[in-house]
């Protein structure tokens, strides 16, 4: 289960990198503009605060895989930027879209009862 608990752990930390790019490099190109639903106006005027917000974005997928490279010495840095990924989706998810419930609260809930589990 261990392998599991990591490949969940991998895949919220690309879905980071993911954010990352959308927010500090395609915020008011098409793909950002679809991803957040923005006009072209609103991305402009938004973009330093976007590429800022992208930025932390990265630095949660760098703790999370840091945590993946340290192996099992990582469990706590593990949770911990899971943890961080959680508190932070159900911020998104109660100021800023409901979406982000799904895309970022649950799969780091998911990563975390997976690494508990595999714990056990």
């Amino acid at each position: 289960m261990a392998w599991l608990a990591d490949a969940v752990v991998a895949l919220v930390a690309l879905l980071h990198v993911y954010i990352l790019v959308l927010e500090m490099f395609l915020w008011d190109r098409p793909a950002g503009l679809r991803a957040f639903g923005q006009s072209l106006d609103a991305a402009r005027a938004s973009k330093v605060l976007a590429a800022n917000q992208g930025l932390y974005n990265g630095f949660l997928a760098a703790g999370l895989l840091w945590g993946l490279w340290l192996g099992p010495a990582g469990f706590g840095v593990k949770v911990f930027f899971l943890a961080c990924v959680a508190v932070a989706g159900l911020y998104g998810a109660a100021t800023a879209a409901r979406k982000i419930l799904f895309v970022q609260t649950v799969p780091a809930a998911i990563g975390l009862a997976l690494l508990f589990g595999a714990r056990a």
